[in-house]
């Protein structure tokens, strides 16, 4: 099934995992994945900020970079048991990696919009209804090529920043009240 090019479909919030849900280890300004499902740690207010979009009706997606798989460094089944650990007390409706590394030359790895365009695909998502949350210039880049609505949630790394972002916030929590705030407005004009 294709995406339907009359937007029609469900809204979701694409969301990127490390930094967003859960905590990233920051070394140097830069943010790393945990490496062990034990060093999992959702950040403050997560489950309440998703339950509020899912309560709107927007499909909640996870849309992750774990290039460690690609280098060797992390496993795919660890990935995979921190995905069941979120899951199981968060209401995320999927999860979506890229397992590969820059140089695989993927269209999956974000600023990419391979996972976010495939996600669409397979759940029938209308992407201009849609909104992609991330804490990376790589996740808004995705989401802006796939044509959602983008949220930066500035942590503040010592990396390059996200370009022309349709909103900053420093929470999960304000991302959610800006996304709500626009229901009505061009995310929800195909209702």
């Amino acid at each position: 099934m294709g995406i339907d090019p009359r937007g029609i479909g469900r809204p979701a919030v694409f969301l990127d995992r490390d930094g967003v849900i859960n905590r990233a280890e920051v070394r140097d300004g830069r943010p790393f994945p945990p490496a062990r499902v034990e060093d999992l740690e959702v950040l403050p207010g997560v489950g309440p900020a998703l339950s509020r979009l899912r309560d709107a009706g927007f499909l909640l997606v996870v849309v992750t970079n774990q290039p460690d798989v690609a280098r060797g460094t992390q496993r795919r089944d660890v990935v995979d048991a921190m995905h069941a650990a979120l899951a199981a007390t968060l209401p995320i409706d999927a999860f979506c990696v890229c397992p590969h590394d820059d140089g695989d030359g993927c269209g999956c790895r974000k600023p990419e919009p391979g996972l976010i365009l495939e996600a669409a695909r397979a759940r029938r998502i209308d992407l201009r209804r849609s909104v992609m949350v991330g804490d990376r210039w790589r996740d808004v880049e995705a989401g802006r090529r796939a044509g959602c609505a983008t949220v930066f949630v500035d942590r503040g790394y010592a990396e390059r920043r996200a370009e022309t972002p349709d909103t900053v916030v420093g929470s999960l929590d304000e991302a959610v009240d800006w996304i709500l705030s626009r229901r009505g407005t061009d995310l929800d004009e195909a209702d």
